[in-house]
């Protein structure tokens, strides 16, 4: 059930104490002076301590050992015990940290009552805490497109330092499976991952969130940069972070340290910082709202996570592995993707990138019906079509002039296909049906033209040579 150290300079009274707890199915250590308790938890820390305040025979008292072990073991629930008990004493206890105050002679019962309470607070905090280490979000990199392979490449170089990583790109691009990924292939892969969402966070409960707190009524309530000590602080969309925080963060990333509010003492930590933005973070500083150490602090090695538009090659392997993670988690039905699926999903408007992705094929597994294969009519609603199947011409499309509206319908669609195959102009050619030069010959007269972008080729629209074609 649990290891309790026991430390009073009373024989008698310590193992009073320790035979109930072990009748009770605790097991138990015994301590008499400071120095027998120091030496037990350096053994091994237990999971509670009864502690008497006054120890004869001892350079420390019950309050100095209690200052040291919540300084090196916060999660450690104490709780005193004293025959000189007063207010003072017990207000001072609780505010250094101690569970609860009991005074001698104490009842049995209530001593068993407070350290249930105190083991099933300890196992609760740490479960909590194990929640949020635990890596609720994947760290699987997925793809084989050329923007992908040149992401995954400078993620590995960084993976083998402790700079500080600052991810850049639009909205749902994975930004955080990046960052899981540096943790999980980094010498600090077995320490925790916490991750701090900026934007949904109050701005008033930013400093109480992220370095805990320590008052008279609760002790200490260890905030989220104790709980990434050894492992990695992820700051998610970190330009909403309130400008009052970003100079105490940037404190913290200086000394590795820092107090919690309402406390005193000096908190020692050990963490690596990875930041995450879809905005130009250059451009809040210009305009005050960003801090510029702190930017060039968390600025160390930038990288850039690139959209589904820079990576349409790997929208199909995505939809995949998120139809077999959906049938793991959530027990919907492992439906097969068609090439017909896959080609629609590449040429979707997904704003929301893979976060968006992952949603169609939730909705689409959720709403379908069987299990046969996942069929395009399923991807996307469908407004642009008539009872009949005709389809039905909307917008600026249908005010055009036949040449013209051919040129903008090809333009689109060449434009999708090209980027749909990663920029591979033979790719391209050979399913919509044309010879090579003839393609060429066709995207120079539309004015398509192809360009590097994060790695990748990607298509999209010269306007000179489209106004030029067109005169």
């Amino acid at each position: 059930m649990g290891d309790i150290l026991i430390t009073d300079d009373e024989r008698d009274i310590r193992e009073l104490i320790g035979d109930i707890l072990e009748d009770e199915g605790y097991g138990t250590r015994l301590a008499a002076t400071a120095d027998e308790c120091m030496a037990a938890i350096a053994d091994e820390p237990p999971a509670l301590m009864v502690l008497d305040i006054w120890l004869k025979d001892s350079n420390m008292d019950g309050i100095d050992i209690l200052k040291t072990v919540k300084r090196e073991h916060p999660d450690i629930p104490i709780v005193i015990i004293s025959g000189h008990g007063n207010i003072e004493i017990a207000v001072a206890a609780i505010k250094q940290g101690a569970y609860d105050f009991i005074e001698k002679p104490f009842n049995i019962d209530q001593l068993l009552v407070v350290i249930r309470r105190a083991m099933e607070t300890s196992r609760l905090r740490l479960e909590n805490t194990a929640l949020k280490r635990r890596d609720t979000g994947s760290g699987e990199m997925i793809g084989n497109s050329t923007a992908f392979k040149a992401l995954k490449s400078q993620l590995d170089k960084v993976t083998r330092s402790n700079g500080r990583v600052m991810l850049t790109g639009p909205a749902g691009s994975g930004k955080e499976s990046a960052a899981r990924y540096i943790h999980s292939e980094s010498n600090r892969s077995s320490g925790p991952f916490v991750c701090v969402s900026s934007a949904s966070i109050e701005p008033e409960r930013m400093e109480d969130v992220l370095f805990g707190r320590q008052d008279a009524d609760k002790g200490i309530q260890p905030g989220l940069l104790e709980e990434a000590n050894g492992g990695i602080l992820y700051f998610d969309e970190v330009a909403d972070m309130p400008l009052g925080t970003q100079s105490k963060i940037l404190r913290v990333l200086v000394e590795q340290r820092f107090q919690r509010v309402g406390g005193t003492d000096k908190v020692d930590v050990d963490i690596r910082v990875i930041s995450s933005t879809n905005r130009d973070l250059e451009q809040a500083v210009a305009e005050g709202s960003f801090r510029q150490e702190l930017y060039h602090r968390l600025n160390v090695v930038p990288i850039r996570v690139p959209g589904l538009e820079e990576r349409c090659e790997d929208i199909p392997e995505l939809a995949r592995h998120f139809i077999q993670g959906l049938n793991e988690t959530q027990n919907l039905p492992a439906r097969p993707l068609g090439e017909d699926a896959a080609a629609m999903l590449q040429t979707m408007a997904l704003p929301g990138n893979v976060r968006q992705l992952r949603n169609v094929i939730e909705r689409v597994l959720i709403l379908g019906d069987g299990n046969g294969p996942i069929s395009p009519s399923e991807l996307e609603p469908t407004p642009d079509k008539a009872e009949d199947g005709r389809v039905v011409l909307t917008g600026a499309l249908a005010t055009l002039p036949l040449r013209e509206a051919r040129e903008v319908f090809e333009r689109e669609y060449l434009l999708t296909q090209i980027n749909r195959f990663g920029g591979n102009i033979s790719r391209t050619a050979t399913f919509v049906g044309m010879e090579r030069s003839a393609l060429h010959r066709k995207l120079k007269s539309l004015g398509v033209v192809t360009s590097s972008k994060a790695g990748a080729r990607v298509a999209h629209v010269d306007e000179d040579s489209a106004d030029v074609a067109a005169q």
